[in-house]
């Protein structure tokens, strides 16, 4: 029944990601944790605009990032039902979910933001590259019961994961990029970087 439900869904719908620098800050948050999250191989999963799916009657949520702990990725992605983040087979929703805001359209401070909380997402972050919702680039929440609560600290506890802005070049694109952070403050880097460090 599982399989079949998994079967039946709409993962790929072919929408595109909407601008340059959304995809470039995707890319840049989930490189980073792959090359520099001190975690043992396959206890994560982060990825963009893959769909989440709460539940098998429900329609999917597709963050622009998520991370989830202690998921392993599916063994097999030619099977469509490995190919998104089905929420009753992985045990758990995302630990945390990123939106990138791109434009006043798109809910993330308000339908978005109580989707999340609802889904039972621990950490939802919003950043607002371009001020389009408020003068803050960067709002972190933490769910509290059934609903979430901004945080004045950029550090996700339960995860040992810090987010923060940073001003440098990534992908030859000069710009405040929202970055991981260890919980000494050490930047995480890239392949790239970790490259150009040992350079």
């Amino acid at each position: 029944e599982e399989e079949l439900s998994s079967e039946q869904v709409i993962t790929e719908d072919d929408e595109t990601v909407d601008n340059f620098f959304a995809a470039k800050q995707q890319r840049l948050l989930v490189e980073s944790l792959y090359h520099s999250w001190q975690r043992p191989p396959g206890t994560f999963l982060a990825d963009a605009n893959v769909g989440v799916f709460p539940a098998p009657a429900e329609s999917p949520l597709v963050p622009d990032v998520f991370v989830s702990t202690d998921v392993p990725l599916p063994p097999n992605l030619q099977n469509k039902q490995d190919r998104s983040y089905f929420v009753w087979k992985m045990g758990k929703p995302p630990d945390v979910v990123i939106e990138i805001v791109s434009n006043r359209k798109g809910g993330e401070a308000d339908d978005k933001l109580q989707d999340y909380a609802h889904r039972g997402v621990p950490y939802y972050i919003i950043l607002d590259p371009f001020r389009r919702l408020s003068k803050r680039q960067l709002r972190v929440y933490e769910r509290r019961g059934d609903n979430y609560v901004l945080q004045k600290e950029k550090w996700l506890a339960s995860l040992k994961l810090g987010v923060g802005l940073w001003r440098g070049t990534f992908e030859d694109l000069k710009e405040v990029w929202l970055r991981w952070y260890d919980e000494d403050g050490q930047l995480f880097l890239t392949g790239g970087e970790h490259a150009k460090q040992e350079r």
